[in-house]
């Protein structure tokens, strides 16, 4: 058992001080005044310092594990290694359950990433799940991302889907000219920054890109029914019409992943739908594709859910950006990468908030420099599983 105490606890109605968090097992036992606890024995105190108690992190959207893994185009690390290592990063970014998000993609004739390749994200797949049987530090899941010309892909994600190793599911479509790459300009910008490719190569492939095949609708709807019929949680990807939006939905989507400007972000919004931008969106000050500000999109209250996407430290330090230069609540933008998320992969009623009953996946975090926040101690399922000392 821990008490947690001298802190600041992030709740889902604000910020509530003088208060203790005692955690009993792997839930939160009971919330209450400070000095009105009655100590027990083998009780370890743990004390905030005066920071925020937060709920553990929930990143539905990362594929860093791909940069870990394959950190040189021509390196490919062992993957048990690569997956120790990196939920010892993401416990260090306040990320307590992680969306793995894996790419089911058919190729690139610009950026090749052997992580990509059907056999190594089957091998990632299966010590994803593997981890749920094992020793380790946070709540690891599969989000599929299937880009919807990987046709020969289709039979192995729906293995996936029938042996249950995927827990939330994204169709893509990242062809020139329309979604993240509507604008041809900022296509061509984001090959030549990969590789020095000469001007009529580039066309060559927006003109393959533009004219290869990919799964048809009933095809999509195929694989959606299988989804739903076992509760995986469906996301559309870079939605930029009002159209898409209401196809995906006829799917069973509840989720809309980056879309691409603030009008359809606010469409997806009042249709129903859980709306995701990237937290480095934030600090970056904007898109680095020229789609959505991720800002913006939040004061306007059309963004409910900031994931890592490729930077796991972002979602700790975005959410106090939003509070710092747009004088937004600090509670509330706590909500963007807890308690929203949870709702959106139906996991509310265990993790993303800090109330009696509910597993006790906690953070503290501390300023070591006025407008710099770092995660000093990390609990999961009740269980601490790091505590950082910055020393002076």
């Amino acid at each position: 058992m821990y008490v947690i105490t001298n802190g600041q606890i992030i709740t889902e109605e604000g910020i509530l001080t003088g208060f203790d968090l005692l955690i009993k097992g792997n839930r939160i036992e009971q919330m209450i005044r400070t000095g009105e606890l009655e100590m027990q024995e083998g009780v370890e105190v743990v004390d905030a310092a005066g920071g925020y108690i937060s709920p553990g992190f929930i990143d539905l959207h990362s594929d860093y594990i791909e940069h870990m893994t394959a950190p040189r185009p021509t390196s490919l690390m062992d993957f048990h290694l690569s997956l120790r290592e990196t939920e010892k990063q993401l416990i260090s970014h306040g990320i307590t359950t992680m969306y793995h998000s894996l790419s089911l993609f058919k190729g690139s004739e610009y950026a090749y990433k052997p992580i990509r390749e059907p056999d190594n994200v089957r091998k990632f797949i299966d010590l994803i799940d593997q981890t749920h049987h094992t020793k380790h530090l946070v709540r690891h899941r599969f989000h599929a991302r299937f880009e919807i010309d990987n046709l020969e892909e289709i039979d192995n994600l729906k293995n996936y889907i029938a042996e249950k190793k995927v827990h939330l599911i994204s169709f893509m479509d990242h062809t020139p000219g329309q979604g993240q790459y509507r604008d041809l300009e900022v296509y061509r910008k984001t090959i030549k920054g990969y590789s020095d490719i000469p001007d009529e190569e580039i066309e060559a492939i927006i003109a393959n890109h533009q004219s290869k095949g990919k799964i048809t609708i009933d095809g999509i709807r195929d694989i959606a029914e299988m989804a739903n019929e076992i509760a995986i949680t469906i996301a559309s990807h870079d939605d930029d019409s009002i159209e898409k939006l209401d196809l995906v939905q006829s799917f069973g989507a509840n989720i809309s992943e980056f879309p691409i400007t603030l009008e359809i972000a606010k469409k997806a919004k009042e249709k129903g739908m859980f709306t995701i931008a990237g937290a480095p969106n934030i600090l970056l000050g904007g898109s680095h594709s020229g789609n959505l500000s991720a800002a913006e999109a939040i004061q306007n209250d059309c963004i409910d859910i900031l994931c890592s996407d490729y930077y796991p430290a972002a979602m700790l330090h975005s959410i106090f950006e939003l509070n710092k230069r747009y004088d937004l609540d600090l509670a509330e933008m706590f909500k963007l990468v807890t308690i929203n998320p949870a709702k959106a992969v139906r996991l509310d009623e265990e993790i993303g908030s800090i109330q009696e009953g509910k597993k006790a996946d906690l953070l503290i975090i501390e300023k070591i420099e006025p407008d710099f926040p770092v995660i000093t101690a990390v609990f999961v399922d009740g269980e601490l599983v790091q505590k950082t000392n910055y020393r002076v």
